[in-house]
């Protein structure tokens, strides 16, 4: 998908298709994902899911083979904000996007005239701080934490999530920004078949103690999966 970039680096347009066939049919070819948000204008939240359709559309018809999810955020600040993704990235996969000037001019027509805030970032999968693959399960629900670090705190706090890898029971997914943000941070992917589920998760540590003084600021934010927004997750979805 081509990035529209505007005056904060970082920040492109939208990137998604629909599609069938399960999430296993995407290559797992490198550690690389793309993770994004738009805010809908004020008022404009159905021509958005309107424009993004058709957009959608568009990649169905160009034979877009990536994944892509698409979700929208329940709980948090930013309630109703759109999530879109796509995991299991080489870096060269990057350079060969399906039909780049095509989406480009599709993306303008459909989906940027609903849209006042987005961002967009590159993001490197740490399997050693993790619990499954760099390739989510796509459940009903999502729990993402992002963690800004302090300067200097990569480290120690990538050390401490390693010791910590061990006691995971469940899919718990790591990622180290690569661009698109604030220096030093991570964000954490915690799929869960419901609600219920992400509830019951937090009555265990989130994070160890000793990580929260190399922290300069943290989020929680609880999506809701968009099967009809999303590109080649198939049958897996419910």
């Amino acid at each position: 998908m081509t990035p529209r970039w505007r005056t904060v680096a970082g920040i492109a347009l939208l990137a998604a298709g629909a599609g069938s066939g399960p999430a296993t049919a995407q290559s797992s070819d490198g550690p690389y994902a793309r993770i994004a948000l738009f805010h809908p204008r004020d008022g404009h939240t159905t021509d958005f899911e309107a424009g993004y359709l058709r957009h959608l559309a568009f990649h169905q018809q160009a034979k877009d083979t990536w994944a892509w999810y698409g979700w929208n955020v329940t709980f948090g600040e930013r309630q109703r904000w759109f999530v879109y993704a796509t995991f299991g990235h080489s870096a060269a996969s990057f350079d060969n996007p399906v039909d780049p000037t095509g989406d480009e001019r599709d993306n303008v027509l459909n989906v940027t005239p609903h849209v006042d805030q987005w961002s967009n970032a590159l993001y490197e999968y740490l399997p050693a701080l993790s619990r499954g693959t760099g390739v989510p399960q796509p459940s009903p629900r999502l729990e993402l934490t992002t963690v800004d670090l302090k300067p200097g705190g990569d480290r120690a706090f990538e050390a401490a999530m390693r010791n910590s890898q061990p006691a995971l029971a469940t899919e718990t997914l790591w990622f180290r920004m690569v661009a698109g943000g604030p220096a030093f941070r991570y964000v954490r992917l915690r799929p869960q078949p419901s609600l219920a589920a992400v509830l019951e998760s937090r009555r265990q540590p989130s994070l160890p103690d000793t990580v929260y003084e190399l922290m300069s600021h943290a989020t929680v934010d609880i999506l809701t999966l968009r099967p009809t927004m999303s590109l080649g997750l198939g049958a897996a979805v419910r």
